[in-house]
């Protein structure tokens, strides 16, 4: 209780009691922090202070100010205190107690308002692009080139191309469309043949070389069924050469009529410059095979020679993937050394008798003994049938005779198109002989890409 003999109580203010406080520590300079306990009397609180806060913080004796921190940025709450409230860079307002107006600074008995944390915002920094290098992406960072169709794309959603094969081609059509049962097994194994045919090969051109030690098993034939088979399913160009010293029929074959052959385009080689010129030389079908004829002279013939052919054959490989030689009969003229150093793989046609089948044997054995071991080991042999109904030689035997010594042996069913001797139309042959003309183009070009496997 204060001292009664205090000034205040002679004016007449008996019954107010000062407040106490206790101002130890303070520093008045701000360089410290201090606590300042102020007591309240409780005579004279407010009434509606009462009943407006309910739990004022002012009725308890001792309520300590928790100062705030001199550093910026984000202030931590102290952990005893529970009631604070954060406010967001708002200007510093006095307290007021509850429904009374802003006053200036307080000088009489009011409530302790919760203490005030204040939050200051900071700038972010701008955010700096940097170049990575391809090396140096995060592991988790996908690149575009994995956004493929097979990855995106639902296959399943897609609609389905227009069936091949006769019934499901028929019930596709008298459905309007709308029952589309996919293609059919034959339709699937000839496009899954085609597929093999069509395999890119890379690089240079490739050179192929027709050979028979016996005319009249059909060599030529065997290059033209051959040549249009790859030029049908095929997107690059195939060009068959006929390289018989003698008087050849490749392009009689594919009823191309060009004016021009091989000995024209070795004499005029200085004059081509472009696809355009070469192929005014060339006869060409419906199947997009290009054939460059012989000499229809046999006098003239006799002067092409493996110069002329090295020539020939250095400007179909500028403008072809793969060049067929249609060679002369016998393996001993005056182009099959040049044929033979040019080519990447050879076919040997045989016939269905033993004269035929002997003979193509020798081939091989004559080219196994003259430096070309390899090339033998990986040619093709086509067992041609050139005559009607079942022959009288074990065809079975012969084939596996040839098995055991090359790479392939396909063989050549009888049609009476190919054997009348006219212009073959690949579209109207029998299905089995374009089914086996297939198989034969697929087979060279497996060697040809390197995925077939080498006779032992």
């Amino acid at each position: 209780m204060p001292d009664r003999t205090d000034p205040m109580t002679q004016d007449g203010a008996d019954d107010i009691a000062a407040p106490h406080v206790d101002a130890a520590g303070i520093d008045l300079l701000g360089t410290q922090t201090a606590q300042v306990a102020v007591t309240l009397p409780v005579e004279h609180q407010d009434d509606d202070l009462v009943e407006d806060d309910p739990a004022p913080m002012a009725a308890t004796p001792g309520v300590t100010a928790m100062p705030m921190a001199a550093a910026p940025g984000v202030t931590s709450a102290p952990e005893d205190v529970h009631d604070a409230v954060i406010v967001e860079d708002e200007p510093e307002r006095p307290l007021t107690r509850p429904g009374a107006a802003p006053t200036g600074p307080a000088s009489g008995p009011e409530s302790a308002p919760a203490p005030v944390l204040r939050r200051h915002h900071t700038e972010t920094s701008p955010v700096t692009l940097t170049a990575v290098r391809v090396g140096e992406r995060e592991a988790d960072r996908e690149t575009p080139d994995l956004l493929t169709d097979g990855r995106l794309v639902e296959r399943t959603r897609l609609p389905k191309t227009e069936p091949s094969g006769a019934w499901p081609h028929l019930l596709y059509t008298l459905s309007g469309r709308r029952i589309n049962l996919g293609d059919s097994r034959k339709a699937r194994e000839r496009k899954a043949l085609d597929a093999r045919i069509a395999v890119p090969l890379d690089g240079r051109a490739r050179f192929v070389a027709v050979l028979s030690r016996k005319g009249g098993v059909g060599k030529t034939t065997v290059t033209t069924l051959l040549g249009m088979a790859l030029a049908d399913a095929r997107e690059d160009r195939v060009i068959a050469v006929d390289a018989n010293p003698d008087r050849g029929t490749l392009a009689d074959r594919i009823g191309g009529t060009p004016g021009k052959t091989v000995r024209d385009l070795s004499r005029a080689r200085a004059e081509v410059h472009g696809f355009t010129e070469l192929s005014a030389m060339v006869a060409r079908d419906h199947t997009r095979l290009d054939v460059l004829a012989s000499d229809a002279d046999p006098r003239v013939s006799d002067a092409f020679s493996d110069d002329d052919y090295r020539d020939v054959a250095e400007l179909a490989a500028h403008y072809y993937s793969i060049v067929l030689t249609d060679t002369g009969t016998g393996i001993v003229h005056s182009v099959m050394d040049a044929t033979l150093d040019a080519a990447d793989a050879i076919v040997i046609v045989a016939g269905l008798s033993v004269d035929e089948a002997r003979l193509a044997s020798e081939t091989l054995t004559w080219l196994e003994t003259n430096g070309y071991t390899d090339l033998a080991r990986r040619a093709v042999v086509v067992l041609n049938t050139s005559r009607p109904g079942t022959p009288l030689v074990r065809a079975a035997e012969v084939e596996e005779h040839f098995r055991s010594r090359v790479r392939a042996v396909v063989r050549l069913p009888y049609d009476a198109l190919v054997a009348a001797g006219g212009a073959i139309a690949f579209a109207e042959l029998e299905r089995d002989t374009r089914q086996a003309s297939r198989e034969l183009a697929a087979t060279v070009v497996e060697g040809l890409s390197g995925s077939a496997v080498t006779a032992a």
